[in-house]
């Protein structure tokens, strides 16, 4: 500890977790003894002054030199760290050296300067109670600071060698009877017969206070003892006789020269006494009593002061004696003195006094000036503390009632929130115009001006002198309290009164930074209203300072107790100050604690982690305080932080709290609050009271099983106090069985308060262990206060629960990431703002979970789109596939189909599971884990329904095709026999035959052949009555009078081009009441005119595609139609609509109608493209082409390769592109820049909620509130376009798509069973064998290029391959030469199709502003959405039956479900239902409250600017909307926006 002599050890060094705290407290070297003490000396570790170094413990083996090499002197140790330390932490060592009865040091002998030190500011914290003889009647105590209480003082010192052990005998003056404790340290203690070599010179004290009962003395005594002989340190002996009343020298003999120099104190006041051992079975020798004869009127004493030990006494007796002696002297009136007084005046001695610093003493003067003012603590609150009283707390009521709006009465809701804000910015307007009392600018300007030891000077001179008034004021109001009680002579309104006056009675550091807070708070607000700028603020460096307070290891206020509240804009700017003075990437744990009031929760803390949280002053915690501890930067890594904090809470239970309506409620937010804030709470049970630990319980649970149900999974410790039994693991075995019980009894009671079903047991909510996770701590005294000494079992239980929390805190960072400090107060800001809410659970929203689920869905979505596309990669396959060969259809396919599925199901599952396993924040939304899962399933489900449907569609086709490819290959095979036997009969002729005469023979052949062809022509279907039967059988089950109406029907026609919903559509027979049709129109009426024109636009998108792709109908084709249309119906949302069966037979028999005239257009057009004897026409060029080759025969290789590449090949690659171009597309735009757009639904929602703003366009804000899908569709078709509209972007995906078949097609045609085979059609065959899932080639082009074909099968793949590049080059100048329309028209798989899926989601919106739903999945239990926005937008009005042209209404669901308005709707009969209890309706929608009123500014903005406008699109009129709505700018709209969807 060499070099800490200078540089010293400072406070938040030592609360600076190291990995030793992992280790028992035992030193292994010389030169860990000096940490080891100061560690024992900070958790309260009675054996802190046991300094012998780890080794043999045998007494064979400890030989005395052996331990002197082992050890210290714990005298020196003392020393040394006293001498290490800064001010703050010397004072600090010795408040906790008090408590656990150890004499501290009062004069420390000089270390790295000539002077000795008067420790006078150390002493000031200490601070001891006691009852004094006068009270014990009364059962009445005082208690103060020891400096400050008027005592005797008495002083020991040594005079020579003496056998009698000066300081054993001091402790046994001071130990009450049948108690012994080791006050001050000597011989037989361990180390304590060392040789001292740096202590003497050494002034310790000690006092004795009394207890009422069994007292020693009758009253408070100081004991001073010098160590080493006085002759050695007279100037130190010289100052004891100064500050004492009375001094005791233990002498054994004295010589002349001790004569001379004790003479020399005979003009001192103070009385000497003189205690004579002259040793074992000796007696006084003459010289010595005659010096002492001689001496005594020298010093003004007589025989009495002679206390002589006989040589049959021992020590008992002779401490009896000093005892009688010290009793009488407090008999005999002496003046008591202050130790504070004593202490101040030493001229003429070379003593440096440790309060004498500049810093110290500008601090003091500081603080002086502060609390100088301070005559009536109530008063000066009153006078100096304004912002804090009435008007904060009127703004916490207000922000409370904002939440909960149980006095709205009849208001309009947003009238009422808007006159709520009103008020609250007229209270923060009434803070802000209060100037600055002169007690805060001088706290301020201390706190600004100061160096950083100033200003720790300053509080803590502030947080002195602030107790002492407060404990005097207290002490007279109890006193007056008392008095009341006893002669019972009061009124219930003077006891709570005098009750409230005692409340309001503390003063301390914590009320000076509260008001600072408001008047920051009231700039902030004020700023915000724009009443002031920004740089006009004059608080701007407060936070800062707090911050500092915070890094320095001060407890700052989180929660105000007195207002119930948390100065949000204050402490998120304070943290926000510590993130940045911590560079901005620091990490933090939090360990909380709970309990009753007065059980010893701060002092638990204080013990475990050396804080500062205080225990004193009369006053217990209220709210809540935290402190921060920093982890050692070796220990950081380990436990993947940088720093602890530790937040100490308020008494759950409160008695004066207890009388209020609200008390529960107030515990249960503060559990919550501290709970959700936490890594690790510990739950401290020290009750006797069975219904009081119940009420307990069931607050903590709670709490936890909220924290579960959002995310958070904090650990918990059950902490029993006051359990002395060395057993009580063992006996409290049946305890903690009962203990969980309870806890799961507490559970159940929580869950249905919550409505939380499948919740039963305590381990539903939280891991718990029934061994590991329950402690037993002795008491913290060892005997009764205020003598008794901290309870050895108590600090080292405190230290092993130490050791494990941090152990828990090593294994936690794989489960449970700690939080970086914006993450911190992100976790402040929305538990803080739910716990305001009634319905806790459904009223909580954090960004950061927010942000984690986003994340999740965006990977999801990925992972989602992978499974897509390898399902469409097998769906082009099989089509491909089955086109080439139709007869080879198996079952083995579907097989390959289930294959897949399983698989990508499986992997989907373990990239999830993988996921939750190794994400940071996958302890936020553990919740989704099952929905997710739920909805990987669902997706495998659909997807294996469309892959089947496709497959059987193409099975479908092929199969009506084949009729027709057998026809066309007879004639084929029939023509190419003519056109060899037309060969033969040319060549016969004896002359030659010129082109001319050929072509005429041909033509001639050609029209032979086909007229001797007898073609039958192709069936053609009836469409219509195909799809009417199919129709029939869907609806054979709705009942007789539908399938009366069925029977009536003859044929699908249409009778209107649109559809339109009459009353004979509504289902009227489920409610009683009558409406007029308006109502019913704007109630029922609306909802299934959507449906149906939903219906109709979906289906007839679905009949668009399918006409595109020229293919013939195929009955699959009506059976997804049906499909599409019943599984509308069967889903929730329009199963609660009241249609009749009529509807849904009319709907479908329109949807049919256009369909069967689309459909039979396209099977006729189909028809009549594949008709024989016109697809032979179409051949006849090419079979002319190969006729003249083989009569001239002529090498043909090279033009037959080119005709297979343009005639084959190339539109087998255009229809390869058009297969995989939509997924490329897709696969482009996810992984571009703009992938942000469709990466979760939240994203898309903030874009087009943007885009809308900045093209502030009504017409598009009217089609996204009322066609939600269609806008969205029509968004990202104009989004496709207009990014491929520049069709290089669009050419670079062809190229890759063309380039990478044209690599399959090359290694293909060099491929050995190519080149091997013995005839290009053979070859061409096994061409198209090895591609047949990639291409589909032509087969009638192809058989004319095979015709006679005789070329070599090498030197036909070459050309082909010379003739792929020229290809390629022509394919994509085709594409060039297309619209990005057309291209999109011809792909097979639509990416603005897949893009809208993956926004859409499952398509239902909110129950009563019809905003979308934006959770993942297409399967979750619960639909929520980040923004609500005013039910007028989406034409709700007041209704009125007598006018048809109503009020727009401004009510915002997310306002609506906190206050008393009440809805009325289809859902529930027309009755009126209150907006909180919406979930009785909607079970599976989550609308949680906005986080702030602000927080639907964008709405309420456009409502504003639109108003008229709405009222006369709807035919309504104008909603009365709020002025402070009219007041929202652009930029706040916009904001609000940004900051509801986490956008920074």
């Amino acid at each position: 500890m060499e070099n800490l002599v200078v540089s010293k050890l400072s406070l938040r060094d030592i609360l600076s977790i190291r990995p030793q705290a992992l280790t028992a407290c035992k030193p292994q070297q010389i030169d860990e003894i000096g940490w080891c003490v100061l560690r024992k000396i900070m958790s309260l570790n009675i054996t802190a002054r046991n300094t012998l170094v780890d080794g043999p413990d045998s007494a064979s083996e400890a030989t005395a030199e052996s331990v002197k090499t082992r050890s210290i002197h714990p005298l020196d140790i003392i020393c040394i760290l006293f001498h290490c330390s800064d001010r703050f932490l010397q004072q600090e060592i010795i408040t906790k050296m008090s408590m656990c009865q150890f004499a501290v040091p009062l004069l420390l002998p000089p270390g790295d300067g000539p002077n000795s030190t008067l420790m006078l500011w150390a002493l000031h914290d200490i601070v001891k109670k006691w009852r004094p003889e006068m009270l014990a009647d009364s059962k009445g105590f005082r208690e103060d600071n020891v400096v400050n209480v008027e005592m005797l003082i008495f002083s020991f010192g040594r005079l020579g060698k003496n056998k009698l052990s000066k300081s054993k005998t001091l402790n046994h003056i001071l130990n009450p009877e049948q108690q012994y404790h080791s006050f001050f340290m000597h011989d037989d203690v361990q180390g304590g017969n060392l040789d001292r070599k740096i202590s003497d010179g050494l002034v310790e004290i000690s006092w004795y206070f009394p207890s009422g009962k069994s007292d020693v003395f009758p009253e408070p005594i100081a004991v001073t003892n010098l160590r080493g002989d006085l002759e050695s340190n007279w100037d130190e002996f010289l100052f004891q006789t100064r500050i004492s009343s009375s001094v005791f020298i233990f002498i054994e003999n004295i010589c002349e020269r001790e004569f001379k120099l004790l003479s020399t104190c005979g003009n001192q006041e103070t009385k000497f006494y003189f205690i004579v051992t002259p040793g074992s079975g000796k007696t006084v020798s003459q010289e010595t009593a005659m010096f002492l004869r001689d001496l005594l009127p020298l010093l003004k004493c007589d025989q009495s002061c002679v206390i002589v030990k006989n040589k049959d006494e021992n020590e008992a007796s002779m401490t009896k004696k000093i005892k009688k002696k010290i009793d009488e002297i407090l008999k005999n009136r002496h003046q008591r003195v202050k130790l504070r007084d004593v202490l101040k005046d030493f001229s003429g001695f070379s003593y440096v006094t440790d309060e004498n610093s500049a810093a110290c003493q500008k601090a003091n003067s500081y603080a002086s000036n502060i609390v100088s003012e301070i005559q009536n603590i109530t008063d000066y609150k009153k006078k100096t503390m304004k912002l804090q009283r009435d008007l904060w707390k009127d703004l916490s009521k207000l922000e409370k009632e904002c939440c909960r709006m149980k006095n709205q009465g009849d208001k309009d809701a947003q009238k009422y929130q808007s006159e709520l804000l009103g008020r609250k910015n007229g209270l923060r307007s009434k803070q802000y115009q209060h100037q600055m009392p002169r007690g805060i600018k001088l706290f301020i300007e201390a706190m600004t001006n100061g160096s950083q030891e100033e200003k720790h000077y300053f509080l803590k001179w502030m947080k002195l002198k602030l107790d002492t008034i407060a404990r005097s004021n207290l002490s007279s109001l109890q006193a007056k309290y008392k008095e009341k009680i006893t002669s019972k002579s009061y009124s219930s309104n003077e006891l709570k009164e005098l009750d409230q006056t005692i409340s309001d009675s503390s003063l301390g550091i914590e009320h000076f930074l509260r008001e600072l807070g408001q008047f920051y708070e009231a700039e902030c607000s004020m700023v915000k209203q724009t009443r002031i700028n920004h740089h006009q603020k004059k608080f701007l460096d407060l936070p800062g300072i707090a911050a500092d307070l915070l890094l320095d290891g001060f407890p700052l206020e989180l929660v105000d107790g007195e207002a119930s509240n948390i100065p949000l804009q204050w402490i998120t700017d304070v943290f926000t100050d510590l993130n940045k003075k911590t560079g901005g990437q620091c990490r933090m744990r939090v360990i909380t604690v709970l309990g009753v009031q007065s059980t010893g929760k701060s002092t638990l803390l204080n013990t475990m982690f050396g804080l500062q949280f205080p225990v004193a002053s009369g006053r217990c915690t209220r709210g809540a305080f935290m402190t921060l501890i920093k982890l050692d930067e070796s220990f950081q890594k380990e436990l993947d932080c940088h720093f602890i904090l530790v937040v100490d809470t308020e008494g759950l239970k409160a008695p004066e709290l207890a009388s209020l309506d609200d008390s529960y409620e107030h515990d249960n937010e503060l559990a919550t609050l501290v709970v959700g804030l936490s890594d690790i709470t510990i739950v401290n049970m020290a009750m006797e009271n069975s219904s009081e630990m119940t009420d307990i319980l069931q607050i903590v649970v709670h709490a936890f099983l909220r924290m579960k149900e959002v995310g958070k999974k904090p650990s918990c410790q059950f902490v029993h106090q006051n359990v002395s039994d060395v057993s009580a693991y063992e006996k409290n075995m049946r305890d903690r069985k009962k203990l969980l019980e309870q806890l799961n009894e507490m559970t159940k009671i929580a869950a249905n308060m919550e409505k939380k079903s499948g919740i039963k047991t305590f381990s539903d909510v939280m891991d718990y262990d029934l061994e590991k996770h329950n402690w037993y701590i002795p008491g913290l005294w060892q005997g009764d206060p205020p003598m008794a000494p901290v309870n050895l079992g108590y600090s080292a239980n405190l230290s092993e629960l130490k050791k494990y929390l941090v152990e828990f805190m090593k294994t936690q960072k794989s489960h449970q990431k700690p939080s970086t400090i914006p993450e911190f107060i992100a976790w402040i800001e929305s538990l803080w703002r739910a716990v305001k809410h009634e319905k806790f659970i459904y009223s909580f929203r954090n960004s950061l979970v927010a942000k984690a689920y986003n994340k999740l869905a965006e990977q999801y979505s990925n992972w989602e789109w992978n499974f897509i596309k390898r399902i469409h990669d097998w769906s082009v396959g099989m089509e491909n596939l089955i086109k080439n060969k139709p007869t080879e259809v198996a079952d083995g396919n579907k097989n390959e189909l289930q294959n897949i599925l399983l698989a990508e199901e499986n992997k989907m599952n373990a990239l999830l599971e993988s996921y939750f396993d190794n994400s940071e924040d996958a302890n936020l939304i553990e919740r989704y884990r099952e929905e997710f899962k739920r909805d990987i399933k669902y997706q495998q489900k659909e997807l294996e329904r469309n892959a089947l449907s496709k497959y059987d569609e193409t099975v479908s086709i092929q199969k009506g095709m084949l009729e027709i490819q057998n026809i066309q290959n007879q004639s084929q095979q029939l023509i190419e026999e003519k056109i060899n036997n037309l060969i033969e009969i040319c060549r016969k002729k004896k002359r030659d035959l010129s082109d001319k005469e050929i072509k005429q023979e041909f033509e001639v052949m050609w029209k032979r052949t086909l007229t001797d062809l007898h073609f039958e022509p192709l069936k053609r279907r009836d469409i219509g009555q195909a799809m009417l039967q199919q129709l029939k059988n869907d609806m054979s089950s709705k009942g007789p009078h539908i399938n009366e109406t069925l029977i009536k029907v003859g044929h699908l026609q249409i009778n209107q081009e649109t559809f339109t919903v009459n009353k004979s559509y509504i289902d009227l027979s489920w409610t009683s009441l009558y409406r007029n049709y308006f109502f019913v129109s704007k109630e029922i009426t609306d909802p299934i005119n959507n449906l149906a024109t939903s219906l109709i636009d979906m289906c007839t998108e679905y009949v668009k595609e399918k006409v595109k792709t020229l293919e013939d109908y195929t009955d699959v084709y009506c059976r997804e139609l049906l499909h599409m249309i019943n599984a509308r119906f069967q889903s929730k949302a329009v199963k609660k609509l009241h249609y009749t069966s009529q509807f849904e037979l009319d709907i479908k028999l329109f949807i049919f109608g256009q369909a069967s005239r689309d459909f039979q257009k396209l099977h006729d057009r189909f028809i009549q493209e594949r008709d024989p004897r016109l697809c032979l026409d179409k051949l006849q060029t090419q079979y002319l082409s190969t006729f003249l080759s083989i009569f001239h025969e002529k090498d043909e290789c090279r033009t037959r390769a080119n005709r297979f590449c343009d005639l084959c090949l190339q539109p087998a690659l255009t229809e390869y592109i058009f297969k995989h171009l939509g997924k490329k597309i897709v696969d482009d735009v996810l992984n571009n820049s703009d992938n942000v757009t469709f990466s979760s639904r939240s994203f898309f929602q903030y874009t087009v909620l943007e885009k809308l703003f900045k093209d502030n366009s009504f017409k598009q804000y009217v089609v996204y509130i009322n066609s939600y899908e269609k806008f969205s569709k029509m968004l990202i078709s104009n989004y496709i376009s207009d990014k491929y509209s520049n069709m290089s972007c669009l050419q670079t995906l062809e190229r890759e798509l063309l380039s990478c078949i044209n690599r399959k097609i090359k290694r293909v045609l060099n491929d050995d069973r190519i080149l091997k085979s013995n005839s290009v059609p053979n070859a061409l065959n096994q061409f198209c064998e090895m591609l047949k899932t990639e291409l589909v080639i032509p087969k009638k082009e192809m058989n004319v290029i095979t015709f006679h074909n005789k070329a070599k099968t090498e030197q036909f793949s070459d050309e082909i391959q010379h003739s792929l590049e020229h290809m390629e080059t022509q394919i994509l100048s085709e594409l060039r030469s297309m619209t990005i329309e057309s291209v999109l028209s011809k792909v097979t798989l639509k990416p603005q199709d897949e893009l809208f899926r993956k926004v859409i989601g499952c398509g239902h919106q909110c129950p009563f502003c019809k905003v979308p739903c934006e959770a993942g999945g297409g399967d979750h239990k619960e639909h929520f959405a980040s923004i609500h926005r005013p039910e007028g937008l989406g034409q709700y009005r007041w209704s009125d039956s007598n006018d048809l042209t109503d009020q727009l209404v401004t009510c915002i669901c997310t306002t609506s479900v906190v206050s008393s308005d009440r809805f009325q709707n289809s859902d529930t009969e027309f009755e009126c239902h209150p907006y909180k209890e919406y979930r009785t309706y909607y079970p599976d929608w989550a609308i949680q409250p906005d986080p702030s009123i602000e927080s639907s500014d964008y709405w309420k903005y456009i409502f504003a600017q639109f108003n008229e406008k709405f009222a006369e699109e709807y035919k309504a009129k104008p909603a009365e909307l709020p002025d402070d709505w009219k007041q929202i700018t652009r930029e706040q709209a916009l904001s609000s926006l940004k900051k509801t969807f986490n956008i920074n």
